[in-house]
């Protein structure tokens, strides 16, 4: 049971938090939110006046949430290139039309059960967080601020648009790559915050790579490329991405996905008798070296004819010692296309 004087202390603790909550947040908070930093918000208000809409002369700026979402939809033109000064205009006529209408519009009555537990809108989704990409292309800031807010419309539209307009190795390279590097590095300093985050990342990631892997472009006369990874590997994100690449050059591929067991992996070499192998390992403990030349010694087809195909170890697992004989280690994913290409065409 709360005692009266700290039911009086904790009541007292609500009225004094009452303005602040009410007066929105600070540049600061705001900036962390989105995902930019505060200079790029006080450059924009002091460029493009996308301030907050009420001030009090003496105090500090305080965002309301319908000043935040102005500015959001300000980073979402920029994210698709849209020139800042452009984009300024256009949130800025969207605000007063919508300030517009409201003035029009009754407002709406506060429930009773509202006004008696003083509830108070709480904040937008997203919350105060951001990721580090470092030096990137816009694509990628946009990509991480709209998955830090989890917004995945916009996830999913900024991916669209990057395979569209990039090719799939340069998204994946520029854009994919870097943005879920930061996102696992967030995951991993912070423990379990940030998980969502990585998690809508990649499962979005994973969408626009399956999608573009399995388009109608036409494909050459070549045998296929098989695709796994190593027996206790269980990222696919790359063979996803190199599935891409393959359908985007119209050469055929087969994907088996994660954690292959090398029974299963040998059993389809003979049944497909590929032109190449690509083994992925992300970890150097996954990474089977003992496998990778069983694949390799692999022959089929009748007498006088044998084939064989080239294997592809790729991934930082494989980093370790030297590729066995007839196999190679790509370190880029343009790199190991361009392998795979070579070893099936001819």
């Amino acid at each position: 049971m709360v005692t009266s004087s700290a039911g009086h202390a904790g009541q007292h603790t609500e009225r004094a938090a009452a303005p602040s909550a009410e007066a929105g947040l600070p540049t600061g908070g705001v900036a962390q939110r989105l995902g930019v930093s505060p200079t790029t918000v006080r450059s924009w208000e002091r460029r493009y006046g996308i301030g907050p809409a009420h001030r009090e002369a003496g105090h500090h700026r305080r965002w309301s949430p319908q000043d935040i979402a102005v500015l959001e939809a300000m980073c979402r033109l920029t994210a698709r290139g849209v020139p800042p000064g452009e984009a300024a205009r256009a949130v800025l006529a969207e605000r007063a039309a919508a300030e517009d209408d409201e003035t029009r519009r009754p407002a709406p009555r506060r429930s009773e059960a509202d006004a008696r537990d003083g509830a108070r809108p709480g904040p937008g989704p997203g919350g105060s967080r951001s990721l580090r990409v470092g030096t990137v292309r816009p694509e990628c800031r946009g990509l991480a601020r709209a998955a830090v807010r989890l917004d995945a419309p916009e996830v999913a539209r900024i991916l669209d648009e990057v395979v569209d307009t990039l090719g799939v190795v340069a998204a994946w390279t520029e854009v994919m790559m870097p943005a879920l590097r930061a996102a696992g590095r967030k995951w991993a300093a912070d423990g379990e915050q940030y998980v969502e985050v990585e998690h809508l990342l990649s499962w979005h990631v994973s969408s626009a790579l399956r999608g573009a892997a399995v388009g109608t472009a036409a494909t050459r006369p070549a045998p296929p490329v098989l695709l796994a990874a190593a027996p206790t590997e269980l990222h696919t994100l790359p063979l996803e991405a190199t599935a891409a690449a393959l359908t985007e050059r119209g050469l055929p591929f087969r994907m088996l996905g994660a954690a292959v067991p090398p029974r299963a992996l040998l059993d389809a070499v003979h049944r497909i008798g590929p032109g190449a192998v690509m083994i992925w390992s992300q970890d150097r403990r996954s990474a089977d070296r003992e496998l990778a030349r069983r694949v390799g010694a692999s022959t089929w087809g009748p007498r006088g004819s044998r084939a064989a195909a080239l294997v592809v170890a790729a991934g930082p697992g494989w980093a370790r010692g030297r590729p066995s004989a007839g196999t190679a280690g790509p370190r880029t994913l343009a790199d190991a296309v361009d392998l795979l290409e070579q070893a099936v065409t001819g």
